[in-house]
């Protein structure tokens, strides 16, 4: 077999990567550096650099070295500007200042963006001989790495402010009250483009923020307007390996994180320019103010080569406006609300830098006259929090537009516009339609009104004075729902207080409350069935019925026209089966007080039924390519067609009139067979064969188990199981090294279909397959004993085997070896970093064997008895 020479460097680079990774996984860039002060200047304006997100030529920087009085070592700092790939800068785009020797210890430097400038950066380089020459021809000599090093250092900024801010903001909720993580976390995650995983939100408030915090560098989505801001480049050999990094389980399989990919192309192109005499080492910038503070992901050495800190500042090019609009631009905001917060998304660096400053949301009063109020943007709470104080006593009249506004670095910006309006006394009323409040169980009532947005509060006043606290939400701009506390109140007047923000006195809104008893209307079963349903209301208080000796047990409850249904399920399934129609029975109803009432009851004629006598699956070609064996007869893959026999026991005798319905467990997707459409075709009187292609009749997003009743003129049987439908990844093939402690890779197509992988032995190695797996290869198990086997994301229950032979790689090399090659792979030596030698992945043993694949030889691995599910391993990197 020939490897590609693509593949070749490819592998080598990988491998040089790998102890990187392993560090940027958990901490990219952890240490502490230098601090810088920036400012710009333009025309004859000066901000700081934390609110500058883009230069111009003609800009003024002012830069200083922050160091620390004790400051041993002597750094010459370099302000460089440079003009594409392939355009060398010239010597004066090059600013030099010893920031040990006056001037430049205590003022700085200052230097102007000439035109045809598109990138900047700041170089701190351990004084030595000949130490501005070497940089300058290093910049000079590869413009393009320093050009695409700057974007990915601005890019990994942008993208880790957003996730500073976002992990700030969960570690000050934790410590102040974990209580409120749940309700905050999603609008962070909105504000931020954060992925979060929700099912941390199901845990205790205590252990959510723990959990929201995991995988730190995997948690930032893509976001457009950043990657529009340094125009990041996403083309060439660096972006595939990237990708192909991203399957690994370090690097979260899969999930996109703008971060890491930038931090993965950092690392490489600053190993591409090493010389003997500097090593250039990348430098985040986090602005604050006009404090540019650097943290690094490699410690500075001041040996030969000696490090070279390189730091970017924004790019010189347009202003790139953020897309900011409001979250729901027909939603109506109260104006009279001490703190108003204008929910708004779209631009994450709004949330987390401070490009966007001086923001405000100007409006005009009834007399014309314009009011500004600040706006501050808080990602915590989901837009700017307005404070509303300033209004005072302004005529705003009853409704206004307001726009937000600012400044975007040195641009004016003008935002998404919202609508205001004031308090007023509101016609509230009860909706039309809505339903007797019943005492001794919460109730619900919709209040309408022109607008519900300055609603304050919704108190429950009873008869005696007492005011209970509601739960209440919006609706509709003019309606909102309320939910009534009624367990411990009596039947009769109660009051609604709705209290307004800026008024005085709340409304009024009575209500009537009543008490009533459940009403039993009727109960209703089919011979032959196991469950029957118990009409009339209240239905709740139900436990149990009896009917001819047999007890049925309350289920599920639904409403229903003029009262509620309860579904009664029967203990005994034999029993019920016995029973035989009649149309003038009785019924004992026993409700959870204690109380026994009689009920009128109908046992109806049996509902079609009939006995699956025998089944069997027309396999596709395709399966065998996929390579994997099913073992049991209940799956059925996608393309194969199930053919299955039934004989009808209600009616004796099939019917023309007769269909066999199939529908997956939820009955999301549901066919019918008849004698018609050519799905049902009989043998005889009693013994029908119907034909099921799932693919045709449920299309390829159908899968789990399925179910099929007979039903006779619209009357439907009950639900009895058919098979498993199962959709196949296709296995392509299986390479195991030598030694059986290293794992496998396993190639193929759609193998997020896999839920588990086994490698058969006693006890038996797993890997589970995550969810949103979409790569082509895994890290498996060595096959114990030449086989691996497989369960199904579709039926986990069911160990399949794969029958994919596997092929043996060469063996590593020894260890002696790669102790030889980092030896001789030294920095001091050769100008490289060391090179941990590439290893497969390793397995932690599981607890308990695979369950036994029906069919097995007894001498196999798989034939072991299978008293408990294997245990899953995780795998293990370097």
């Amino acid at each position: 077999m020939t490897t590609s020479p693509v593949s070749v460097r490819a592998g080598i680079l990988l491998a040089a990567l790998v102890p990187w990774l392993s560090a940027a996984g958990a901490a990219p860039f952890d240490l502490d550096g230098p601090v810088l002060e920036v400012s710009v200047t333009r025309n004859a304006r000066t901000l700081p650099i934390g609110e500058v997100p883009n230069l111009a030529p003609g800009d003024r920087l002012a830069i200083k070295a922050d160091l620390p009085p004790s400051q041993s070592a002597h750094y010459l700092l370099v302000a460089a500007f440079l003009s594409g790939s392939t355009n060398p800068p010239p010597e004066s785009w090059f600013t030099v200042c010893r920031t040990w020797a006056a001037p430049c210890a205590h003022q700085g430097f200052t230097t102007t963006v000439p035109a045809g400038a598109e990138q900047t950066l700041l170089f701190l380089a351990p004084a030595t001989g000949g130490d501005f020459r070497t940089l300058l021809g290093a910049v000079r000599g590869r413009p393009g790495a320093f050009v695409r090093s700057s974007q990915d250092l601005n890019q990994a900024a942008l993208d880790r402010s957003r996730l500073e801010r976002y992990l700030v903001s969960l570690r000050a909720l934790n410590n102040a009250d974990p209580s409120q993580i749940a309700k905050t976390t999603p609008l962070l995650a909105r504000s931020l483009a954060i992925k979060v995983d929700e099912k941390c939100l199901d845990r205790l408030p205590e252990l959510q923020a723990p959990c929201l915090m995991q995988g730190g560098d995997s948690l930032i989505l893509n976001d457009g307007h950043s990657t529009s801001i340094v125009e990041a480049l996403t083309s060439g050999p660096g972006a595939d390996l990237a990708m192909q990094a991203s399957y690994t389980p370090q690097l979260s399989y899969g999930y996109y994180s703008p971060y890491l990919a930038s931090v993965l192309d950092i690392a490489r192109i600053f190993d591409s320019f090493r010389s003997a005499q500097y090593a250039y080492i990348p430098a985040l910038a986090s602005a604050h103010g006009a404090q540019l503070h650097l943290t690094l992901n490699t410690a500075p050495s001041f040996h030969n080569p000696k490090s070279v800190l390189v730091a970017a500042l924004p790019a010189v090019e347009p202003a790139q406006l953020p897309p900011l609009h409001a979250v729901d631009p027909k939603e109506i905001y109260c104006a009279q609300r001490g703190t108003l917060v204008l929910p708004v998304e779209g631009a994450p660096l709004v949330f987390s830098t401070e490009y966007a400053h001086d923001m405000r949301l100007r409006l005009k009063g009834a007399n014309g006259a314009t009011l500004e109020l600040p706006a501050k943007a808080d990602a915590a709470r989901g837009g700017f929090v307005i404070d509303t104080a300033p209004l005072g006593g302004a005529q705003l009249g009853d409704s206004v537009s307001a726009q937000l506004s600012g400044e975007w670095g040195f641009e004016p910006y003008v935002g998404p516009t919202f609508r205001l309006i004031n308090t007023r006394i509101a016609n509230w009323q009860l909706a039309p339609g809505e339903k007797a409040l019943i005492v001794g169980r919460p109730g619900t009532v919709h209040l309408r009104a022109e607008s519900v947005s300055c609603i304050d509060s919704i108190m429950l006043r009873d008869p005696g004075g007492k005011e209970l606290k509601t739960e209440w939400k919006r609706l509709k701009p003019d309606e909102v729902e309320v939910k009534l506390p009624l367990e411990g109140t009596t039947p009769g007047a109660l009051t609604l207080l709705v209290a307004q923000y800026g008024a005085h006195d709340p409304s009024a809104v009575a209500v009537q409350t009543f008490a009533e008893a459940g009403r039993l209307e009727g109960f209703t079963v089919h011979a032959g069935d196991t469950s029957g349903t118990l009409r009339g209301s209240r239905l709740d208080e139900v436990q149990s019925l009896t009917l001819k000796g047999l007890v049925f047990q309350a289920g599920e409850l639904t409403p229903h026209p003029g009262g509620e249904e309860l579904s009664m399920s029967a203990t005994d399934a034999a029993s019920s089966a016995a029973l035989k129609p009649e149309h003038a029975a009785e019924a004992k109803v026993t409700l959870k007080d204690g109380r026994v009432l009689s009920v009128a009851a109908t046992i109806d004629e049996p509902r079609p039924r009939a006995t699956l006598l025998n089944s069997s699956v027309r396999l596709p070609a395709s399966l065998e390519a996929s390579h994997i064996a099913l073992i049991d007869p209940t799956e059925l893959p996608q393309g194969a067609a199930l053919v299955f026999a039934l004989r009808s026991q209600t009616p004796a005798s099939f019917g023309h009139d007769e269909a066999v319905e199939v529908a997956t467990a939820d009955e999301s997707f549901t066919t019918s067979l008849t004698l018609a459409n050519g799905g049902l075709s009989l043998e005889n009187a009693h013994v029908a064969v119907a034909t099921l292609v799932p693919a045709k009749a449920f299309g390829p997003a159908a899968f789990g188990p399925l179910k099929f009743r007979m039903s006779v003129h619209g009357l439907g049987g009950e639900w009895q199981p058919l098979a498993h439908l199962v959709r196949v990844p296709m296995l392509q093939s299986l390479e195991c090294p030598p030694s059986a402690d290293l794992a496998c890779k396993l190639s193929g197509a759609d193998l997020y279909l896999i839920d588990t992988v086994a490698d058969g032995a006693q006890p038996p190695k797993t890997v589970e397959v995550p969810d949103g797996f979409v790569g082509s290869a895994l890290p498996v198990p060595h096959p114990a004993s030449g086989s691996l086997y497989v369960r199904l994301r579709d039926d986990p229950a069911v160990l399949d085997a794969v029958t994919l032979a596997p092929a043996t790689l060469p063996p590593a090399s020894p260890e002696s070896d790669r102790t030889q090659v980092r030896e001789s792979t030294l920095p001091a030596t050769t100008g490289s970093p060391p090179v941990a030698p590439a290893s497969a992945p390793t397995l932690a043993p599981p607890s308990a064997p695979p369950a036994t694949p029906a069919g097995a030889p007894a001498s196999s691995p798989a034939s072991a008895p299978a008293s408990a599910p294997p245990a899953t391993s995780s795998i293990t990197t370097p």
